[in-house]
């Protein structure tokens, strides 16, 4: 994008976020839903498609450009980013990695405008940080695949408008081959999502279960074909996966920012002893110890979003990235809660609200534990196996 209209861009999602969306941050933690309006306005700016080419009706933003915007969008509640992230990320990936053409031109469009509402299903019970495991099964009768299996924790599931399925089609092959992905319109007979989970944190953002029980696709539903997709799944899901852990590192990023900006004002104005806190060295540490870490966690997410427009780096990098990332603003969350004292554990206080939503990214486009032996293992190679 042109640097001038990029600079639009983040300017006005700067105001929208600030001025519209922190103000009805309690509202929305309470009733846990995200206004019509403002999901009205997301779409209307383009936010459901930022990252999805222009081509197809998205803004096309390379991945540093991306990442410069989630810093923008993490200053408030991660629901606002959630609304639309799916979109733009792991669903939305899914057909620019491995969609055939006319799945581009069907969906992308549809999706990128926001008329319709991308959702990703691949966790399962028994399948989370090791999508590898997952059960869920396909298989052909005639013209059609029958879909069998159930998915958790599946973001956006109670709204979506389609799922993008990963199913095993070869229960014969090892187990990241003999997967592949489907395109799920919701209301397919045999689908069912259950009622949306009471998570700790990041209200506004709705999770749910996914059951198909002889749910049937016409053939045209495997993304990619079945000469391009058949069986292809799984590196489909963790190219997807790659792009999104650099994308929500950044958002992380502009957690932290905004987690600082709360501890430095509270520092500001709140006495004890006759005296600002913010005096106290103790607290100045603690606040040091964050702007710090958001520092280093900003470079670190623009590097890694460089290497990655680049190609030099879109695997160890992401999780690099992420785990720091993930780390980082859990610390930076507790000493947000600590420097408010009492303050920082009620409800309706800021930095209570962003302790909880924090604890998630730990968990999350893989845990902090898979992504060090993503990293390990990249680096080791046969090494790390024995």
């Amino acid at each position: 994008m042109d640097a001038d209209d990029f600079s639009a861009v983040l300017s006005e999602v700067r105001r929208f976020v600030r001025e519209r969306v922190v103000p009805l941050e309690a509202e929305i933690d309470e009733t846990d839903e995200m206004p019509a309006d403002i999901r009205e306005a997301a779409r209307k700016m383009g936010l459901f498609g930022f990252a999805l080419p222009e081509e197809y009706g998205g803004l096309g933003l390379s991945m540093y450009e991306e990442a410069r915007l989630m810093f923008e969008l993490g200053y408030t509640t991660p629901s606002l980013r959630s609304m639309f992230g799916t979109n733009n990320g792991i669903a939305g990936h899914v057909l620019m990695v491995g969609g055939t053409e006319e799945q581009k031109a069907r969906w992308l469009p549809r999706i990128a405008s926001g008329d319709v509402l991308a959702s990703f299903a691949l966790t399962e019970p028994e399948a989370g940080s090791d999508p590898s495991t997952l059960t869920t099964r396909a298989h052909r009768e005639g013209d059609d695949w029958v879909i069998n299996g159930a998915k958790r924790y599946i973001t956006n599931a109670p709204l979506a408008d389609v799922f993008m399925v990963f199913a095993r089609t070869d229960p014969d092959a090892p187990r990241t081959r003999g997967i592949s992905t489907f395109l799920v319109p919701a209301g397919t007979p045999g689908l069912t999502v259950a009622p949306k989970d009471h998570k700790m944190g990041q209200f506004g953002a709705w999770t749910a279960d996914v059951f198909f029980d002889d749910v049937r696709v016409p053939a045209d539903a495997l993304v990619g074909g079945e000469e391009q997709g058949l069986n292809r799944g799984f590196g489909t899901a963790m190219g997807c996966i790659a792009h999104g852990r650099v994308h929500i590192s950044a958002l992380m990023v502009g957690m932290a920012e905004r987690l600082v900006d709360e501890s430095v004002a509270y520092a500001s104005t709140r006495r004890q002893s006759g005296k600002l806190i913010g005096s106290f060295q103790l607290v100045q540490g603690l606040i040091a110890d964050s702007q710090t870490d958001y520092y280093a966690g900003r470079a670190t997410v623009l590097e890694a979003a460089r290497r990655f427009d680049s190609g030099e780096d879109t695997k160890i990098g992401p999780s690099c990235t992420k785990y720091f990332a993930s780390e980082m603003v859990w610390r930076v969350a507790d000493r947000a809660v600590q420097i408010h004292g009492g303050a920082g554990y009620m409800r309706g206080v800021a930095v209570e609200r962003f302790y909880r939503d924090a604890r998630l990214f730990r968990i999350y486009e893989g845990t902090s534990q898979v992504q060090q032996v993503i990293i390990a293992k990249a680096l080791l190679g046969e090494a790390a196996r024995g």
